[in-house]
């Protein structure tokens, strides 16, 4: 900057508008939901600057989220046909008042560590056996010892990390985590007893179409399963119920595009176990080459194991199998991060997170040039201890530059009381994206959900039209 003289002429005007609000151009219909959007934006970061301790994206989300909820700027992204959902997991994704509902099935037992006071669910005909840990009640007895209330409240509690104590929030990463991995062990339980397992999916289907998103690929562990008669379904049992139940749904729902699965295994295995698991990756894919859409590795990349110790048995997979591997979902540099150019190099088509990105140049090179789509996920990075201020987000950097291929999800939402995808994109859109990006930046999120899915060639036109129909709705519905 030092060598440009004041008053001389320079290319920082034309700068300012290469972001993606260039690629795609406005009917005037859409111009007039612009309008009344950008209106709505203006005026949240023009108080931001006058309060800026009370600019959303400066707070955490479940100190704001009533606001967010209550805003007119919320209510226009959640109408808002917003693709598809391409990073989420399996049991982090139905609202917890459905969660709760589920405790009120016949036949669920409970039992509380008697140091954390964490519960455990199982359903059985008979109560389970107690052991020196684990004392097994009915639920329906819990319930109406404690009052419905009071039960459900404390449930609740172990089923969120909603909390809008700072305390709470001001923990340390680990610590973040082990709430976050400890909900997984108390639904558990509960979601995989193979009826509430199916259940629980299609509901989020539902909820999903109803947060305007048609489109799903699923990362899941394929946990077993069981059932009342002591049957312990496996991996391919599971991908079963999985593919009729998405067939049933989208017979029920012709909005709905379809869904995908990503199997995504925890990435603990040893080195004697990582053969096996290889051979389930082949399995599921000979049996559904069109449903499974690759595959993961999830898991605290920071107390996992990295993608080098897995890539020789990896590189052994047939080319047909696609991976969609989490990296750099950390602070850490040269550490962790290193992930990230083990994805690249392992030929991943998408990058889950990816907030260490900006750290590794040569990698952000080869996002570019392949075409990598970077799965940001606000949301979670701040409740997951990774930004504070969603302004300072790496993934607005990502935004500046449309060459970048960026989407957006909301991979545990769940656990945040989140609707599927739409907090997740008002996240991205007032405190990622810049104060011009404007409609076009959510359209080209939309659309970029599906240009960078794992659908077919053919797929992918057929989801745009069906995704094209959506949009013109809501545009109309707007206008009207």
């Amino acid at each position: 900057m030092s060598g440009i003289r004041r008053g001389a002429p320079t290319t920082l005007p034309k700068r300012r508008i290469v972001r993606w609000v260039v690629i795609l151009s406005s009917t005037a219909k859409e111009q007039v939901v612009n309008e009344r959007l950008m209106e709505l934006k203006m005026i949240e970061l023009k108080n931001g600057l006058q309060d800026p301790a009370g600019f959303i994206p400066w707070n955490h989300i479940f100190d704001v989220l009533y606001r967010i909820n209550s805003s007119e700027l919320f209510h226009i992204i959640q109408k808002m046909p917003k693709g598809g959902i391409l990073h989420a997991h399996d049991t982090a994704l139905c609202s917890t008042d459905y969660v709760i509902s589920l405790t009120y099935e016949p036949n669920l037992w409970q039992c509380a560590d008697p140091t954390t006071g964490a519960l455990q669910f199982r359903f059985s005909r008979e109560a389970p056996t107690n052991t020196d840990t684990c004392t097994w009640t009915l639920v329906a007895d819990e319930r109406a010892k404690q009052g419905e209330e009071n039960y459900n409240s404390a449930l609740r509690s172990q089923l969120s990390m909603y909390n809008t104590n700072p305390i709470m929030h001001n923990r340390d990463v680990d610590s973040i985590w082990r709430q976050f991995m400890g909900i997984f062990g108390v639904n558990g339980g509960l979601l995989t007893y193979a009826p509430v397992w199916k259940a629980y999916y299609l509901q989020f289907l539902k909820e999903m179409l109803a947060d305007g998103v048609q489109y799903l690929e699923l990362r899941t562990t394929l946990p077993p399963l069981y059932d009342l008669d002591g049957k312990t379904y496996n991996e391919v049992e599971i991908m079963q119920i999985y593919y009729d139940a998405t067939k049933e749904f989208k017979k029920q729902n012709p909005t709905f595009i379809g869904a995908k699965i990503i199997y995504a295994p925890v990435r603990v295995v040893d080195d004697a176990g990582i053969p096996a698991l290889m051979a389930k990756v082949r399995e599921l894919h000979e049996k559904f080459p069109d449903f499974m859409a690759g595959f993961d590795l999830v898991g605290q990349e920071d107390k996992g194991r990295p993608l080098i110790a897995f890539s020789k048995e990896i590189l052994k997979l047939p080319n047909s199998i696609d991976f969609y591997f989490h990296a750099g979902e950390t602070n850490w540099d040269g550490m962790t991060d290193d992930n990230l150019i083990d994805a690249v190099l392992l030929g991943t088509k998408r990058i889950g997170h990816g907030y260490a990105v900006l750290k590794h140049p040569r990698v952000l090179k080869e996002v570019k040039r392949n075409k990598i789509a970077i799965e940001v996920c606000p949301v979670s990075n701040q409740v997951l201890r990774l930004v504070a201020d969603y302004r300072n987000h790496p993934g607005s950097v990502l935004l500046a530059n449309k060459e970048y291929p960026v989407v957006i999800s909301s991979d545990d939402p769940s656990f945040w009381e989140a609707k599927p995808l739409s907090h997740d994109f008002y996240m991205a859109f007032l405190g990622l994206a810049s104060s011009r990006q404007d409609l076009r930046l959510l359209k080209q999120l939309a659309i970029n959900s599906i240009k960078y899915s794992a659908m077919s060639p053919r797929e992918k036109l057929q989801a745009m039209q069906m995704w094209e129909a959506e949009w013109k709705k809501f545009i109309d519905g707007f206008n009207a």
